[in-house]
């Protein structure tokens, strides 16, 4: 049966510790170009509304994802 292969304990918890480890370089991406940026993002963003900021940073979350996916996979 090929569909509950992925319940392995190997498979599983290797699954869970990749899954953590992107969770991590991802937020450590984020807080690096956070402070290379002159403005503090998360309070441009929240505070003032800067929806043309939070579609920008939308954008650098999805390529940070898709890079650290396929550096994971």
């Amino acid at each position: 049966m090929m569909g509950i292969e992925w319940l392995r304990p190997a498979a599983f918890l290797g699954s869970i510790l990749y899954a953590l480890i992107g969770v991590v370089i991802f937020w450590l991406c984020f807080v690096l170009i956070d402070k290379i940026t002159p403005h503090d993002l998360w309070a441009e963003i929240v505070e003032k509304q800067n929806r043309a900021l939070g579609m920008v940073v939308a954008a650098m979350c999805l390529g940070i994802s898709i890079i650290v996916a396929a550096a994971i996979h």
